[in-house]
């Protein structure tokens, strides 16, 4: 429950805020003149704030849809990704988000429309090229949905969008928007899956693995196109064994054919960021594994990343074509 709500003055009255304030009628509203000035300070503690944040609600001016950075994508050449909200609902230990942030309090950019528009203008400038803008880079596409209404907006301006590809990726089960809704061809979802025992222990609030595999069912049953992200890959002694019956689980539950793309990657985090989180969470055991720290980056040393990327892609195309297959490598 939210306790306490920041506004942007500039956006008190517009229809959005209203509506996410009315849902939090017994919250405190305190108004402020750019969300920077709850969301930046230094002098915040990010594991403190995660047991109750508050919300801010702001509009964002610029930098609205960003260049994703090299060698992220699903094959189209140009790939976009947008944020309508700072961090996640849900508490996962290798997140970067907790050491790219000062602040655990979410925001949440009210102007929907303005990124609508930017997302618009760059798919009409190309319209003979496929396009993919990505959601869930910084938050959770769906887990805050039945407050933003996030869902229904976006997917309304891309089904007039026909070279566009928007992806929502998720760990959530809040997809009654859209089931409740025609099917979207240029949408995917795309859910974030580790092995069961590794959800239990790092991912922290997320709704229980078999309730995100019935989500992922009801949707592809329903027509969706599914994207599966086994992001990050996480090593234990017995990975191999917990990859397996996750592969196995997951593909025994939906129609293969409705499998749009399928991803995966190591483990990796910025310096600077694995920096803070270790400070954070000083005992976590996944930050004692065999790591190490080269350009800037803190992964798995070189000959493991190369062992679990083969073994995951060995598995991964005995049920699927190598087509649909997108490692992640940077």
């Amino acid at each position: 429950m939210v306790e306490t709500i920041y506004i942007e003055q500039n956006i008190v009255d517009h229809p959005r805020t209203q509506s996410i304030c009315a849902r939090f009628a017994g919250a405190r509203q305190i108004i402020c003149d750019r969300y920077t000035e709850v969301f930046n300070p230094k002098s915040q503690n990010f594991r403190l704030q995660k047991a109750q944040p508050s919300l801010i609600l702001a509009k964002k001016h610029n930098n609205l849809v960003l260049k994703t950075p090299p060698g992220y994508g699903l094959g189209a050449t140009e790939n976009y990704y947008f944020s309508h909200m700072l961090n996640c609902l849900y508490d996962c230990r290798y997140c970067f988000l907790q050491g790219m942030y000062n602040s655990a309090n979410y925001v949440v950019f009210v102007n929907f429309e303005d990124f609508a528009e930017n997302i618009t203008s760059l798919s009409q400038a190309t319209p003979d090229k496929e396009i993919h803008f990505f959601s869930g880079y910084d938050c959770d596409s769906l887990a805050f949905d039945p407050v933003t209404q996030f869902a229904n907006c976006f997917l309304d301006t891309f089904q007039n969008l026909s070279n566009a590809w928007l992806e929502l990726r998720t760990k959530s089960t809040q997809i009654r928007s859209l089931l409740s809704r025609p099917v979207i061809k240029n949408c995917i979802v795309a859910y974030s899956f580790t092995p069961a025992e590794v959800s239990t222990a790092l991912e922290h609030k997320v709704p229980a693995y078999k309730r995100r595999l019935e989500a992922l069912r009801k949707l592809s049953d329903q027509g969706w196109n599914i994207g599966l992200r086994f992001d990050p890959l996480i090593y234990q002694e017995n990975y191999q064994d917990q990859y397996r019956r996750l592969f196995r689980d997951v593909f025994a539950d939906i129609d293969v054919s409705r499998i749009h793309s399928v991803s995966f990657g190591n483990f990796r985090l910025p310096k600077k960021f694995f920096g803070k989180i270790t400070r954070l969470y000083p005992d976590e055991k996944l930050f004692a594994g065999p790591l190490k720290s080269s350009k800037g980056l803190v992964s798995y040393n070189t000959s493991l990343e190369s062992e679990m990327m083969e073994f995951c892609s060995r598995e991964l195309l005995n049920y699927i074509p190598k087509t649909a297959l997108f490692p992640c490598t940077n």
